[in-house]
């Protein structure tokens, strides 16, 4: 899934900066071409849009640091063999 991410524009009632993330779908239309869709819309304050992604960047590469680690046990295992 894609993500369309753009800085929305503020309001008089909104004076931080907000951006809006259009999540994508792509599908194939009538004549077979690949086309986006939008499934949903989000906004958000844009400081709580990179605190979520540095959250979301530290999770993966924690996960990352654990397949590694499984991957050498896994090695070493059929390098015994």
């Amino acid at each position: 899934m894609s993500k369309v991410i753009t800085k929305k524009e503020s309001t008089v009632t909104q004076p931080e900066t907000y951006v809006e993330i259009k999540h994508l779908t792509t599908m194939q239309d009538e004549a077979g071409k690949d086309v986006s869709v939008v499934d949903w819309v989000d906004s958000k304050p844009l400081d709580v849009a990179i605190k979520e992604a540095e959250a979301e960047k530290a999770d993966l590469e924690a996960k990352i640091e654990e397949i590694d680690a499984n991957l050498v046990e896994y090695n070493a295992i059929k390098d015994a063999e």
